[in-house]
């Protein structure tokens, strides 16, 4: 297809932005749904780095596809920036885990297009966690290696991390992250998300999710195609109730 030199120049600079910004404004949103040549080139560009775009209404994000992409946050970048010194991937696994639980339970099935509750407290997410591990810990040993190897998930290492985090701290009004405890971690994983624009703090030990992460949801975490049943592995359903 042939590309009139202005249009390229005008999605190469969109690009450009996305990849030093990870994120547009409204302009870019309209043009982009306007005009069918730019959003072709966009979204090429984009392919060529193993990412897509995701649109919201009032903004375009640029958002890694695979773990081949230069734009992919590493396990090495997370530890360095948001874990304990000493962090090993069985912190990873238990943050990326936390993740899918608190998105999980933002909707009623794995295939629902809106999420069903407004906004999720702090206490419930660990809650959350705990009822997931302790499903996890309803399987045998053998189950677990078998769904490792097929999820690329450590589920024995998630369950001994959560296992072996101190309680002592767990009645404090607030955790600053400064105590190995379930919610000084869980608080960690909602820097984590809030820096990442994924959720939104509301005030009361309450957050809520972005526009951002509703689109995220829906593309990747909602489609088989992308989450490979690890949602149905976690919470036990089929397309059915929690």
């Amino acid at each position: 297809m042939f590309y009139q030199e202005e249009k390229v120049m005008k999605a190469f600079q969109l690009y450009t932005s996305l990849a030093r910004q990870g994120v547009l404004n409204a302009d870019a949103v309209q043009l982009y749904k306007a005009d069918d040549e730019i959003r072709g080139l966009l979204d090429r560009f984009s392919q060529e780095v193993d990412c897509v775009i995701i649109r919201t209404s009032e903004q375009l994000f640029l958002v890694p596809q695979t773990k081949l992409s230069p734009f992919h946050i590493s396990n090495e970048w997370l530890k360095r920036h948001y874990l304990k010194s000493g962090a090993t991937n069985g912190d990873i696994y238990l943050l990326y885990f936390a993740t899918i639980v608190l998105f999980g339970n933002f909707y009623d099935t794995y295939q629902s297009n809106e999420p069903t509750r407004d906004f999720i407290r702090i206490d419930e997410w660990a809650q959350f966690i705990n009822e997931r591990i302790l499903h996890l810990q309803s399987h045998d040993e053998e189950e677990l290696k078998k769904s490792e190897k097929e999820f690329s998930y450590n589920w024995r290492l998630i369950i001994e991390k959560w296992e072996n985090m101190d309680d002592i701290k767990e009645t404090a009004k607030k955790q600053s992250g400064n105590t190995i405890s379930r919610l000084s971690f869980i608080d960690t994983v909602r820097r984590f998300l809030v820096d990442e624009d994924l959720i939104k703090d509301i005030g009361n030990e309450e957050i809520t999710l972005t526009e951002k992460s509703k689109m995220i949801i829906q593309r990747f975490f909602m489609e088989v195609e992308y989450n490979k049943g690890i949602l149905e592995f976690i919470y036990d359903f089929e397309g059915t109730e929690q």
